[in-house]
């Protein structure tokens, strides 16, 4: 399963289930509240009955375990509806024939109380089974729903690597064609066989970028010298802009990575300092607290916090090459930040290390 159809399959599992579990807990916890006011009712009736044998002089032996009573006299009015709930008893005051006496009555709470605890047991037991259930329906429920979300992205992705394969003859042609053209001295120094160099190029990287984005999900994680791979991109670097100044300090950084993604996160990154970079402008590589920093001296991102998203661009780009690089970083658990000012920008990318 792919990092967004989790992510659909999670919210939508989530959401139900949640939905679900709210209404059953409520629902337990209403139907606990009615269960236990009518068990009140019950204990006070039960009182009232008592109340009634006492008065009527009847056999008082079926109550002698968990009743008690005795007499008051009060000089104030009490309101027949009393039923009084302390710790361990309960009790209610029964005014009697005689003026100013009342019979006052008790009963243990410790049946009530077991009771009550039997019931909270049933209720809570029912609710993990309800829980359990629904969450096998939510489970059920969110792959169904998650399968015609799978088949017209499989479509896509079928499409869209047919499409690239398609792509890479006319490109890789177009290449080495413009590779031949440079080598005839009349056109060396032609500027429309630059300018259509320069185009190539960024289709040709535009390739590559989808290429490696294809395979996201499929990285085969490997440990190895990130310096070289830094190496091998500032070579083809260095051919395209042979007026960037390139400094490197980096000699030795192991990482876990996919050695394509990587490769392909440095040279948008790289790429983009030489090319926004000002006239005989310099990039520096180096490496400081477990992070390979790339800095350039051009003229700083305007707005650094839209840079990542595909919609937003500068300097007439395509705007591709840095969504790229944060979904192939994200693919492969790398924090990415950017530092900028008016006198360039700084790319810091964290490893983790294991």
């Amino acid at each position: 399963m792919h990092h967004y159809e989790k992510t659909a399959f999670l919210k939508f599992f989530i959401i139900y289930f949640i939905s679900v579990a709210v209404l059953i807990l409520v629902s337990g916890f209403f139907y606990f509240s009615q269960v236990k006011n009518h068990y009140l009712k019950v204990e006070e009736f039960s009182l009232i009955e008592y109340a009634r044998h006492i008065k009527m002089g009847n056999d008082m032996s079926q109550y002698r375990q968990y009743y008690h009573y005795n007499y008051h006299e009060l000089n104030k009015h009490i309101d027949i509806r009393n039923f009084t709930i302390a710790e361990y008893e309960f009790s209610k005051i029964i005014p009697m024939k005689r003026n100013k006496k009342y019979l006052q009555v008790f009963k243990s709470k410790l049946l009530f109380d077991e009771k009550l605890y039997s019931m909270k047991i049933k209720i809570i037991m029912t609710q993990i089974f309800l829980l359990l259930l629904f969450a096998y329906i939510s489970y059920k429920l969110a792959r169904s729903a998650l399968k015609p979300l799978q088949e017209s992205i499989a479509t896509l992705d079928k499409f869209i690597k047919d499409l690239i394969h398609d792509l890479n003859t006319p490109v890789t042609a177009i290449n080495l064609n413009m590779k031949l053209l440079q080598k005839v001295p009349e056109l060396k120094n032609n500027n429309a066989i630059k300018r259509l160099y320069k185009s190539v190029h960024t289709i040709s990287e535009l390739h590559e970028n989808l290429t490696v984005l294809l395979e996201e999900e499929t990285f085969q994680m490997q440990v190895f010298n990130l310096c070289e791979i830094v190496e091998d991109v500032v070579q083809i670097q260095k051919q395209l802009y042979p007026d960037i100044v390139f400094k490197i300090e980096c000699l030795k950084f192991k990482a876990k990575l996919n050695k394509n993604a990587i490769k392909q996160i440095l040279q948008n990154i790289i790429s983009n300092a030489c090319k926004y970079n000002s006239k005989h402008g310099q990039v520096h590589i180096f490496i400081k607290d477990d992070a390979l920093c790339i800095a350039d001296s051009g003229y700083g991102i305007k707005e650094p916090s839209k840079i990542f998203e595909r919609s937003y661009s500068e300097e007439n780009s395509s705007g591709i090459g840095l969504d790229i690089v944060k979904r192939l970083c994200d693919a492969m658990d790398i924090e990415i930040k950017l530092t900028t000012s008016k006198n360039g920008s700084c790319f810091i990318l964290n490893f983790k290390k294991d």
